[in-house]
């Protein structure tokens, strides 16, 4: 699919895309494990944050802020540090400090003035109104992991925002997750833009997104065509 010549309607994915989590994630564990004397390093913290998630949201679903709990005492294990289960809570209470990137909302005031937008995201609608305090735009559309019972790249997300915005014509994201966003979207034909942030690189078989940039400035300027 190429980006389409007329684009009205633009979805967002939000963590990591529009929100740090990556930095939110870490300073609460930094900050929890400083009670017990407990070192964790940043390296060594985010690829266990990102892949015992991801294995917990494949499972049945439960809201986010519990996969977000079980997520904390798989991590203090692996790490050796003896959390208590009953201390997990601490990681969905930091989704409230989690910060915005520093261009996130002045380029999504430039993206609300040109298109309609959205939120598609892997998160319950409570700690998505925590996190809305920092990105405070009225978005047209939020598509929330509790609104469809599953999580991406489970496709049910992408689905049912075609089913709200009435087809895909003209129809963008744009994510910085390429396994639970760009993937999903090039099979279901939706044009997408990866946010490659890190500046990664595709494994053997990857298939390219639409069009990849390296910030929010970027994908607005090739959207809008500045």
């Amino acid at each position: 699919m190429a980006i389409p010549r007329t684009v009205t309607f633009v979805t967002f994915d939000v963590y990591g895309t529009l929100i740090d989590w990556d930095s939110g994630a870490y300073d609460a564990f930094a900050r929890e494990a400083k009670r017990d004397g407990f070192t964790i390093e940043r390296d060594q913290l985010i690829p266990l944050f990102h892949s015992i998630q991801a294995e917990i949201q494949a499972g049945s679903y439960e809201l986010y802020a519990e996969v977000l709990r079980r997520t904390a005492v798989r991590i203090s294990e692996e790490l050796g540090w003896g959390l208590e289960p009953s201390r997990s809570g601490f990681l969905p209470d930091s989704v409230q400090r989690w910060p915005a990137f520093r261009e996130a909302n002045s380029t999504l005031a430039r993206f609300a003035k040109q298109f309609r937008t959205g939120l598609i995201s892997n998160i319950d609608d409570k700690l998505l109104g925590q996190t809305r305090r920092h990105i405070p735009l009225d978005f047209d559309l939020v598509v929330t992991a509790q609104q469809v019972r599953s999580y991406k790249p489970d496709p049910a997300h992408f689905k049912e925002c075609e089913r709200r915005v009435g087809g895909k014509r003209g129809w963008v994201h744009i994510s910085s997750s390429y396994p639970t966003d760009v993937e999903p979207c090039l099979r279901a034909r939706v044009p997408v833009i990866w946010v490659n942030r890190d500046r990664a690189t595709l494994e053997s078989g990857q298939k390219k997104p639409d069009a990849e940039v390296t910030n929010l400035r970027e994908a607005l300027r090739l959207l809008a065509g500045d």
